[in-house]
């Protein structure tokens, strides 16, 4: 493949080449921080080569590389990568990690051990000859929300400070997928890069009011326009495997008597009205363990198995019997948007965990095809 041997002196060469040719000839190129199982890798593919990528989970590595080259994959903690190691990139995208903002963690925020590796990767930027003139910084919303939207606030003027202009956009996998998964997607361009006409003059549908309130003050602010998405997503009986094994009778037994009688109710209801499948995660309410379902036809957003965090159950009616388990990890990687020949290794929990702390691939997709493309290709222009 072609990125395997892009060397900084062959995009040197192109770069130098007549723009017509070189419009013709070069493809942007991209860095993958954080970049776990690999999905965003193959959500950009279509647009960008790929030429450096970096996780320090093993497991998450064994899955990146099972399915990307290898060659280009540098494992181990970013705090031991420096600038002057990374290829020459137009886009460099860090889906950093978000326990220290997500609600089911613990909110210690940007400045705590884990989601603090986002400066890490800020400190690449600078230790770099050249910055990409095209950034991306993924997380859960919680980023814009907690404590007041100050950690959000902050990572803006940083990068606005370094000289680019700087937008969040939310985008929720419900749109493309029977998966409710919001997330933020904060883009940065180089301000010498024109941009008014993939701008809004205001708020849109990709800014929810999280995105307004964190707004006032802050500089070099971008309102990024993205179109909405079209196609309809599919039906959550479409992803699920109903050949997969169900739990013994005892466990059976255990879990349905875990749904609250409220939600009995419910369920009987939907399964009358021929609803099949019904996701759900074990809470804690007034000191009981409950089983609480979704009854609107999505899963709820998928999860790693840690930090208290429980693997989301399914309650399946076949016919007048109800049936209970755990999604399949093949169930998972459809919910995030890959393909069944998406090799996934390792155990179960490893590939929950996976699929859980990643990026839903047509939502990435969705924005690299109608933003971060066109604003490479001015880049290279």
């Amino acid at each position: 493949a072609r990125h395997h041997c892009y060397t900084g002196a062959m995009r040197t060469c192109l770069l130098e080449a007549e723009p017509e040719a070189r419009k013709e000839t070069v493809r942007p190129t991209a860095l993958d921080f954080f970049a776990g199982s690999g999905l965003v890798s193959q959500a950009l593919k279509p647009f960008f080569d790929i030429i450096w990528a970096n996780d320090v989970c093993p497991r998450k590595a064994a899955v990146y590389t099972a399915n990307h080259p290898s060659e280009y994959f540098k494992p181990g903690p970013i705090e031991e990568i420096f600038g002057s190691e990374l290829p020459q990139a137009d886009l460099s995208w860090a889906s950093f990690p978000c326990q220290d903002l997500s609600l089911a963690g613990n909110t210690g925020g940007i400045h705590s051990s884990r989601s603090g590796l986002v400066w890490q990767w800020l400190r690449l930027l600078d230790e770099s000859p050249t910055r990409p003139p095209l950034l991306v910084a993924e997380n859960v919303v919680g980023l814009l929300s907690v404590d007041g939207g100050q950690h959000y606030r902050r990572l803006h003027r940083d990068l606005a400070k370094r000289g680019y202009r700087v937008g969040p956009v939310v985008l929720d996998a419900v749109h493309w997928l029977p998966q409710s998964r919001p997330r933020v997607f904060v883009v940065a361009v180089d301000k010498s890069i024109p941009t008014s006409d993939l701008e809004a003059r205001s708020a849109a549908w990709c800014h929810p009011s999280a995105v307004a309130k964190v707004r006032a003050g802050l500089p070099s602010w971008a309102w990024w326009r993205l179109p909405p998405p079209s196609l309809v997503p599919p039906r959550l009986e479409e992803v699920i495997e109903f050949d997969a094994p169900v739990d013994d009778e005892a466990r059976r037994q255990h879990n349905l008597g875990l749904i609250p009688h409220r939600h009995l109710e419910k369920l009987q209801a939907r399964i009358a009205a021929n609803q099949r499948v019904f996701p759900g995660y074990k809470r804690t309410r007034n000191g009981t363990q409950v089983l609480e379902l979704r009854f609107d036809g999505i899963a709820g957003c998928l999860r790693t198995p840690e930090g208290g965090s429980s693997r989301q159950l399914l309650v399946l009616a076949y016919g007048d019997r109800l049936e209970t388990r755990l999604l399949t990890v093949k169930e998972t990687s459809r919910l995030m948007g890959a393909h069944d020949d998406y090799r996934i290794p390792g155990t179960y929990n490893d590939g929950y965990r996976a699929m859980g702390d990643a990026v839903a691939i047509p939502v990435a997709e969705h924005l690299a095809r109608h933003l971060l493309l066109p604003l490479a290709k001015r880049a290279l222009a």
